[in-house]
């Protein structure tokens, strides 16, 4: 685990607007992952952007542990140099183990915004798949989702059926209370797992909806699914339908509404704003211009951290899960690491035994016969096998917790110290 790292931020240490500032447009995702990847000397690279978070995921060549890579990150992300400590600041870094504990928490929900809701696997998920189109995951990252994917699943399962609220949760509570009893249509702009699940939601209400895109066949596919009508971004731009809330969770970077939009809008009625957008899909300052009432992320994450040690008191068992994972995972990965390492190890006990009772067959023990003979060789190879188990075992131990390139360091030592004895014997 030691060449795994990851350098991020989030609500949890920094302000919807500071997230918005690294978030990268999701056009230029590839690109700049590629180049990030080459800046920092990587082999593997993934980004991770959502409503409330920029995460990179970074692994190195198997024998070079990661370091703290903020530097190189907020260069990347912010497209400048970094003010003073700027970086130190704003992001944070986990490398080797911590890394890894720190995507599952990530993707079981528990560092969300809404503790322990389950969509942030799904966005998980869906930056791993970009990472594998763009072909900067690899082998290492590869395994490293799949078990933080494999956590989620498993989190399901403890939750005995009873399912977290996400912040889409409590943007539909919002819009409920916006409408009251009335059963007045709702738009939803974006096809993420926010809306979807805002829209599953509403339909339950028997809300009509709207669903918005710039796919029109995505809009169309989330539509059928909720008994919903579909239309386009720039048709609903052009001319919105009569609508009394609106949910937004697009990507871009740039707003999806601007004054004049807003302006038909609000002739349509007195619509509801809840924007996840991250840069904010609706500025807030044209919200206001236009009269048009907006909850922004900041909002939503308020008062979602009123319900969360409440969740993460249910949750406990999870944490506990997680930590049974990495323990297993941190004795699984350097049992294979220095697996070759031990068996050589043994072997060179063996070999030296063997080595040992062939001088004395050919000189002072020549005189036994082929019984006897088979006899020693059993005995010998017997006693270095016994003898070789208390440093295997204790190496083994020691490969849980040393630095890499400490037990590496031992190895290489044992094996100078063989070859020495070699030719000094010779």
């Amino acid at each position: 685990m030691h060449q795994i790292g990851v350098v991020g931020l989030s609500y949890r240490h920094a302000g919807v607007e500071e997230v918005a500032r690294f978030s990268l447009p999701r056009a230029e995702v590839v690109s700049r992952i590629i180049a990030l990847r080459s800046s920092l000397g990587a082999a593997e690279i993934l980004y991770l952007g959502t409503c409330n978070r920029v995460e990179v995921v970074f692994a190195n060549e198997d024998s070079t542990a990661a370091g703290d890579a903020r530097l190189e990150v907020f260069r990347a992300l912010a497209g400048r140099e970094p003010e003073g400590a700027e970086a130190a600041r704003l992001l944070r870094a986990w490398t080797g183990e911590a890394a890894v504990e720190h995507l599952f928490l990530l993707a079981c929900g528990l560092d969300s915004a809404q503790t322990g809701e389950q969509e942030i696997a799904a966005q998980l998920r869906g930056a791993w798949d970009e990472a594998r189109s763009a072909h900067t995951s690899g082998p290492v990252l590869d395994r490293l989702m799949g078990e933080a994917l494999a956590m989620a699943r498993r989190v399901q399962r403890l939750s005995g059926g009873v399912r977290a609220p996400s912040l889409g949760d409590l943007a539909a509570e919002r819009v409920l209370q916006h409408l009251g009893a009335r059963k007045l249509p709702v738009a939803l702009i974006g096809v993420s797992p926010m809306t979807r699940r805002c829209a599953t939601l509403l339909a339950r209400q028997e809300l009509p909806l709207l669903i918005v895109n710039r796919s029109p066949e995505a809009a169309a596919e989330l539509a059928r699914a909720v008994a919903g009508q579909a239309l386009s971004l720039e048709a609903f731009r052009r001319s919105p339908p009569p609508v009394h809330a609106v949910v937004l969770a697009a990507g871009g970077g740039e707003p999806l509404l601007d004054g004049m939009a807003l302006a038909r809008l609000k002739r349509g009625g007195a619509p509801l704003l809840i924007d996840f957008g991250v840069p904010p899909n609706v500025d807030p300052e044209a919200a206001r211009g236009a009269g048009v009432a907006r909850i922004g992320m900041s909002d939503l994450i308020a008062s979602a951290q009123q319900r969360r040690l409440g969740e993460l008191m249910r949750l406990a068992p999870v944490r506990a899960a997680i930590d049974e994972r990495l323990t297993h995972l941190r004795t699984e990965l350097a049992t294979r690491a220095f697996g070759p390492h031990l068996a050589h190890l043994r072997q060179a006990f063996e070999q030296i035994a063997a080595d040992e009772v062939t001088r004395a067959l050919a000189h002072e023990l020549r005189t036994l016969d082929d019984d006897e003979r088979g006899q020693l060789q059993r005995l010998a190879s017997t006693v270095a096998r016994r003898l070789a188990h208390l440093p295997l075992a204790g190496l083994r131990a020691a490969a849980l917790h040393a630095e890499p390139h400490a037990l590496e360091a031992f190895f290489a030592a044992a094996k100078g110290g063989r070859a020495r004895t070699d030719t000094e014997e010779t």
